[in-house]
């Protein structure tokens, strides 16, 4: 999050990205002039037909439709080439796409747009629409497919958010999973597959085992074998609580000393404590000035706000922004803990509640980064929370991203991952 979400937070959209709504702003203009053909007269409307089908006319302006769309992501992909040309000279800012869209991040690889397009224009028949335009979530998608197409050659790891990414909010993984046999196959072709997620039950492999329990029997059913079942991590609490699966199917608590990586954790347990006091402070007044029913829950790592009764978007967000502001002016302050850097932390609107977590999943990932010598262009994480108050934004630092909104597309994203390995 950043503090200019709390300034322009009024004008901004429910779903918002800046490259996002860039491509939106490119696409309206041939959808307005050039979607809908020469309308018909009333002459043709009487004259209906049994079987309606398009006419040739119809036909070939979606055609052209279609590739005029396809040109402008031809023409974005260009803009993404040379910004990444830019970063690789460190000057990132200096690029067009950058001075088009200043939130721009990092590009780990290059995205084939114009394919994309043209495999999601099969799938969902983009071009032949003539009342909505191309949205949000269409092009989500088609960055989401261009991601798949780009890293799916040297992809190494492959990290998942929890809830609302391969199940149900505060849900289990169950056994009747469709996402079992695609996670298997990852980690039959050698890829390493971990779930990075907020819950965080300490070092206790059994809670963890519970909720995704239907995914290691699948593992069981399968007959796995020890090496592949070894490439599978959990990672709790954002990125204090890591395990590995052993042969016998079992979540096994690896202690800090025992990866190297778990130094990119670099604080004590009194900074910790010290930091959760504020945020759980700031929590227990944000119920108390708003009126809300909701309990308080504190963790080893991390403070939570958990209603009695659903509250809004914006209910959520306030207290995510508010936690936020709290501890970014308590770490400035000459009454915080001196540390060498402060302390990352996560705020976050879990969609039904409110977390403030220790560390965040930008610092999980690359931890397991370390562990399984994956660089940022063969890694990719996949999540639901990619919102200025979501906590999977943190990971377009270290890696690429692909943004699902349920579980249902996670199974999608992955069948087409399957398809473009098997290729």
């Amino acid at each position: 999050m950043t503090s200019q979400y709390r300034v322009n937070y009024y004008l901004r959209a429910h779903k918002r990205d800046g490259l996002i709504e860039f491509i939106k702003s490119m696409l309206l203009t041939p959808f307005v002039l050039h979607s809908q053909p020469p309308p018909q007269t009333q002459e043709d409307l009487l004259q209906l037909s049994p079987t309606p089908s398009p006419s040739l006319e119809h036909t070939r302006a979606q055609e052209e439709n279609a590739q005029r769309y396809g040109e402008i992501f031809a023409s974005i992909e260009t803009l993404i080439n040379e910004h990444r040309s830019f970063a690789a000279s460190s000057i990132p800012h200096y690029s067009r796409l950058a001075k088009l869209v200043p939130s721009i991040g990092t590009f780990f690889t290059p995205l084939p747009l114009e394919r994309a397009f043209y495999r999601i224009n099969e799938k969902f028949a983009l071009s032949t629409r003539k009342h909505v335009p191309p949205s949000f979530n269409d092009i989500r998608r088609i960055l989401n497919t261009a991601q798949v197409l780009a890293i799916a050659p040297s992809l190494k790891l492959v990290t998942f958010d929890g809830d609302m990414t391969l199940y149900d909010d505060g849900k289990n993984f169950e056994e009747d999973n469709q996402l079992t046999a695609l996670l298997i196959a990852l980690l039959r072709r050698g890829i390493t597959v971990a779930i990075v997620t907020a819950a965080g039950y300490g070092g206790n492999a059994e809670r963890y085992e519970t909720r995704l329990s239907g995914l290691l029997k699948g593992f069981s059913n399968a007959q796995l074998t020890e090496s592949q079942v070894g490439n599978f991590y959990v990672l709790g609490g954002e990125c204090n609580f890591l395990f590995r699966c052993d042969s016998q199917y079992r979540l096994q608590f690896l202690a800090d000393d025992q990866y190297e990586s778990s130094k990119l954790r670099s604080w004590t347990d009194d900074q910790v404590q010290q930091l959760l006091d504020v945020a759980e402070h700031q929590l227990a007044y944000s119920v108390s000035t708003m009126g809300i029913k909701a309990r308080i829950q504190r963790k080893a790592r991390a403070v939570g706000l958990v209603p009695e009764e659903k509250l809004t978007r914006e209910q959520l967000d306030e207290c995510a922004l508010a936690s936020q502001s709290a501890l970014l002016k308590f770490q400035g302050s000459p009454k915080s803990q001196p540390c060498d850097v402060p302390i990352p932390f996560c705020a976050f609107n879990g969609g039904n509640d409110c977390w403030v977590d220790i560390g965040n999943k930008l610092i999980g990932v690359r931890i397991l980064q370390d562990l399984v010598s994956s660089p940022p262009e063969s890694t990719l994480h996949v999540g639901d929370q990619f919102l200025s108050t979501g906590n999977d934004i943190s990971t377009r630092t270290a890696c690429c991203t692909c943004w699902i909104i349920n579980p249902d597309e996670t199974q999608a994203l992955l069948t087409e991952l399957d398809s473009v390995l098997s290729e």
